[in-house]
């Protein structure tokens, strides 16, 4: 497996420019030194030729023994908090901070603060864009060299941690550990505000912000923000991007998200899949059944507008409803000064400025810039091509 490269070789992503002549012909990560690719080699190979003396663990490089070692005491500095033991005094320090909760690193752009130096040059890199570490197998690029890591694998197919439970494997141990928990029903990870708990700490930094409101999330083309990044996502596609790749096969309408799809088609057939368990009404979408719990079996909580007692079936039109009132529109078009209460009005706005059709009916292949527009001319095309079966 050892491979030795050209001796001006360097890696890409380290911070200095040290020749790196050895590389692994599995993830392609190069080295200065033949010996620190062998220790290297062993994590594909998964052999673990160093045993802690203390406790049967086994690791794959003197450097991860000598970090565990420190479990059992073998580091000189003690934190009087936890009982942890450090090999150096600087590192103590750092790892004092934990408990203090002292971050003196900084960002000069958001103002986040960090506990290290190193967490700080690494958060910079969302603001920067940097990502300096390379995929020598294909065009990828990462900001974190343990994300490189982890992505090699996606080429190598390597999945040496295996579950005693199940069939299922992973690369990666940590993620073995996080799956144990589905089978454990472990939830080590607890609110500290309410009873939650959760078995990932990615789960529980996504929840306190219920409780702080923080949205750390900010979209780049409006003023909206979110407190987590797949809404972020989302929102942009909904309602900055005009890509629309779901097509309905009876009409052509286009959708931006498979489910919108989903729904839509069910306006082509006579399926009612939500059925009521009081009564035999059924309804082709759940917010229809949802609004008949309310009014007809008493069902559910409505939804009302301290302002004027207006009552809603759902959380979102009661927003959208108190915007309204308070003439909030956060919605504001890209081309025009003009703004928006819901990301819907900003959509139908949008045509104004474009003589893209989006719209087309699948009967005639004409073209339509609205949605409106397009069911409007498929019920009288649907006539006019004898196409009696279909519903609007």
């Amino acid at each position: 497996m050892n491979v030795e490269a050209n001796s001006a070789d360097t890696t890409d992503g380290r911070h200095d420019d040290k020749p790196r002549p050895y590389w692994c012909n599995v993830c392609h990560k190069r080295f200065a030194h033949r010996q620190s690719l062998n220790i290297h080699e062993r994590m594909h190979t998964g052999e673990k030729s160093f045993q802690c003396t203390q406790c049967e663990k086994r690791f794959s490089s003197p450097n991860t023994l000598y970090h565990h070692m420190n479990i059992h005491g073998a580091g000189k500095y003690k934190c009087t908090e936890c009982g942890k033991c450090c090999p150096s005094s600087s590192e103590l320090a750092v790892h004092r901070r934990s408990h203090s909760g002292v971050k003196p690193f900084e960002c000069t752009v958001c103002s986040k603060r960090f506990t290290t130096s190193g967490n700080l040059v690494r958060h910079s890199r969302i603001h920067s864009g940097q990502k300096p570490y390379k995929c020598h197998v294909c065009d990828k690029a990462f900001s974190q060299s343990e994300h490189l890591y982890r992505h090699m694998r996606v080429h190598t197919g390597e999945k040496l941690h295996k579950c005693s439970l199940c069939d299922k494997a992973f690369s990666e141990s940590g993620d073995l550990n996080k799956h144990m928990r589905v089978h454990t029903g472990e939830k080590p990870y607890k609110c500290s505000l309410c009873d939650k708990a959760f078995s990932e700490s990615g789960g529980l930094n996504k929840h306190m912000r219920v409780h702080t409101a923080e949205k750390p999330y900010k979209c780049s083309l409006c003023d909206k923000s979110f407190s987590q990044s797949s809404p972020l996502q989302a929102h942009k596609r909904l309602v900055h991007s005009n890509s629309r790749p779901y097509e309905c096969p009876y009409c052509g309408m286009l959708f931006k998200i498979h489910n919108d799809l989903k729904r839509h088609v069910r306006i082509h057939s006579d399926a009612k899949p939500y059925s009521c368990r009081h009564c035999s009404d059924c309804y082709k979408h759940y917010h229809q059944l949802k609004r008949h719990l309310l009014k007809s079996h008493s069902e559910g909580t409505w939804f009302t507008c301290d302002i004027c007692q207006k009552k809603f079936s759902r959380k979102q039109e009661l927003k959208v409803h108190v915007q309204r009132h308070e003439a909030v529109k956060p919605y504001v078009c890209s081309e025009c000064p003009k703004r928006f209460c819901t990301a819907a009005e900003l959509r139908h706005h949008h045509p104004v400025h474009s003589e893209y059709k989006q719209f087309s009916c699948g009967l005639c292949d004409r073209l339509y810039k609205r949605k409106s527009t397009v069911k409007r001319h498929f019920k009288k095309c649907s006539v006019e091509h004898g196409v009696t079966c279909v519903v609007l």
